[in-house]
Parts: C-alpha cells; sequence; structure tokens
C-alpha cells in the first residue's frame, strides 16, 4: 500500500520511520504543499496522508480520486481545510488524529504568555547587543488575575489546569462544558462576558463557520483594555486586521499567535532571504508586545510520535476494514 505525506519535514520523517507499520506499507515522504500545482505528485498512492495546509478542496480531492487515492489520513486533529462533502460524494474516507499531546500545545500558550507577560523576547534581543536596561521590561504577577479559556476540549482543559496552578482565576466559554474543568473552579459564561471580565485570553477552539472571526473588531472592543490574547487554535479564529487596530489603540496589551490566517503560503520554510509579501504579518511584526510563533506548538517529541503512530494505526485499520477515527460530515 503507497502512502504519501504532503507538507512533510525532517521531523515527520524520522517520526513516521521509527513509527510501527505493517509491513506492506511503503511511504514516501513529500516536502511540498497538497494543492492543484502538485496533485499529480500522488497519483497511484493508495493514501494522501496531509497536514493543516494543504489543499483538500473539492478540486483537489477530484483528482485525488481520479489518482486512485481512496483515504485521506490527515496528520491533525483539525479538519477544517476538507471539503467533507466533496470527500464523501467521491467516496474517500477522511481519518485524523483526534488527540496527540495536549500538553504540547496548552503549554505553548503559557510558554506564549510568560514570554510576553515578562518581555523575554526584549530581553533576550537586549542583552545580545550589550543593553542591559530593564525599562521597559516590567510585567505582571499572574497569581490572581483571571483568565478566559475558549474551548474546553483536551487542549483547553489542559491549559486552564495549568493556569490553575498559577493561582489564576478561570472563567470559560464553550457550548459544552467540560466537568474537569469545572473541578478546577471555572466558571462558565456567555462569550461576551469572559471577554469583558478576563485579563488573560486563550483560544483553544476548532474553527468552522461558527467560530470564524471570533475574535473581531467588536469582540476585541469588549475585552478590558490593555487585555493579552493568545492564539494557539486556528488562524482564523481572530480577524487580524482588527487585532492590529487594537494594538494601536491600545485596546489589546498583548498578542501571543502561532497560527495565522494566512499562513499556508509562509509557515513551515525557510523565507529569510525574501522580503516579506505579507503586508498585515509585517505590520503585526513591528509591534514589541507581540510575540508570533510559526505553527510549532505541536512540535514536541512525544506529540510528533503520538501523531505518526495514531496515522499508521489509522491506515491499518482501514486497510483491514475496521475503519476507526472517521471524520464525518
Amino acid at each position: 500500500m503507497r502512502v504519501i505525506l504532503f507538507s512533510s519535514q525532517t521531523y515527520d520523517r524520522d517520526s513516521f520511520t521509527k513509527a510501527p507499520r505493517p509491513a506492506d506499507v511503503e511511504l514516501q515522504f513529500q516536502p511540498a504543499r497538497l494543492n492543484l500545482d502538485t496533485v499529480a505528485l500522488a497519483e497511484r498512492h493508495d493514501v494522501v496522508c496531509a497536514f493543516i495546509n494543504d489543499d483538500l478542496s473539492a478540486p483537489v480531492l477530484e483528482r485525488l480520486a481520479n489518482g486512485g487515492t481512496r483515504l485521506i489520513a490527515l496528520r491533525s486533529a483539525g479538519y477544517n481545510h476538507v471539503d467533507l462533502h466533496a470527500a464523501r460524494r467521491l467516496g474517500l474516507n477522511i481519518v485524523r488524529v483526534p488527540a496527540y499531546s495536549p500538553h504540547a500545545v496548552a503549554e505553548h500558550a503559557v510558554a506564549l504568555i510568560m514570554a510576553l507577560n515578562r518581555c523575554l523576547h526584549r530581553a533576550y534581543n537586549r542583552t545580545r547587543d550589550g543593553n542591559f536596561s530593564l525599562h521597559g521590561l516590567t510585567g505582571f504577577d499572574l497569581v490572581g488575575k483571571t483568565v478566559g479559556v475558549i474551548g474546553t476540549g483536551q487542549i483547553g482543559a489542559t491549559f486552564a489546569r495549568i493556569m490553575a496552578g498559577f493561582g489564576c482565576h478561570l472563567l470559560a466559554y464553550d457550548p459544552y462544558p467540560n466537568p474537569q474543568v469545572e473541578t478546577l473552579g471555572a466558571l462558565y459564561l456567555p462569550l461576551a462576558d469572559l471577554l469583558a471580565q478576563a485579563q488573560i485570553i486563550s483560544l483553544h477552539c476548532p474553527l468552522n463557520e461558527q467560530s470564524r472571526h471570533l475574535i473581531n473588531a467588536d469582540s476585541l472592543a469588549t475585552m478590558q483594555p490593555g487585555a493579552m490574547l493568545i492564539n494557539t487554535g486556528r488562524g482564523g479564529l481572530v480577524d487580524t486586521p482588527a487585532l492590529i487596530e487594537a494594538l494601536k489603540s491600545g485596546q489589546l496589551g498583548y498578542l501571543g499567535l502561532d497560527v495565522y490566517e494566512e499562513e499556508a503560503q509562509l509557515f513551515f520554510s525557510d523565507r529569510s532571504d525574501q522580503p516579506l509579501q505579507d503586508d498585515v504579518l509585517a505590520r503585526l511584526l513591528t509591534f514589541p508586545n507581540v510575540v508570533v510563533t510559526a505553527h510549532q506548538a505541536f512540535l514536541t517529541h512525544e506529540a510528533l510520535d503520538a501523531i505518526a503512530t495514531t496515522t499508521l494505526a489509522n491506515i491499518a485499520a482501514w486497510a483491514n476494514g475496521t475503519p476507526q477515527n472517521l471524520v464525518d460530515d
């Protein structure tokens, strides 16, 4: 059985090569993103293994089905980039990795909070230049602060548990309250109330039509002046131009992003020798109270091992006629 992994990096090759897999599974690692220009590379492959920025729209899925692909194995929990209706029409099964390491993403969200609060990015650059001034580096104690958690699935619950350990007061928003989060003392509130009361807000919800641009000009205006916003979920959860206006006015005091709505053409590759063509992202990077990382929250040894193991197990189960972790529309 031939499997092609699009958007594969060195760490994908390492983790998939050492993970257990059926003897008849042949892996091909393809660093290119899957799109209409590269879909021909998947011809005569039974399985296409895709990542978050691969194009799985109807035209691409049609080409895959015509080329012999029968299974799309996602190396992610989210599937907002997949046209599920087209997949069903074409008879393509979609499987995913529903959970790999919630600690990886939750801990990265906390790292962004700590870096922004204690100005670690600015201090690092200063000391390397021989500047040991403390001017402008004042942070705040996390203990006693109110933290809003939007989305309380496995990652959100893990994040809430960590912040409870700092002594923070927890507010939560999710259509389906999590009893584990409630036992931490979290108070579930309507979204508008959470935004108005929280000093730190962290996004951990999936991207769908209801959550797209959940954070926009109107919702930013309801936040406490100087609040901190963290997004390790999906870039489309926030309206990025609205973030810039809120940063300029001071309404938003801190911003930590590991995801970006237009990241597909930028992230996961070295573009340091080229001018940055995205004017919105370029503007964001000029603010001293903004930290942007390139979708690395998932990148731990434990998470990579779990992604590889679960993905290969999904492929084996599908081949044996007992599919698991199927995505349905």
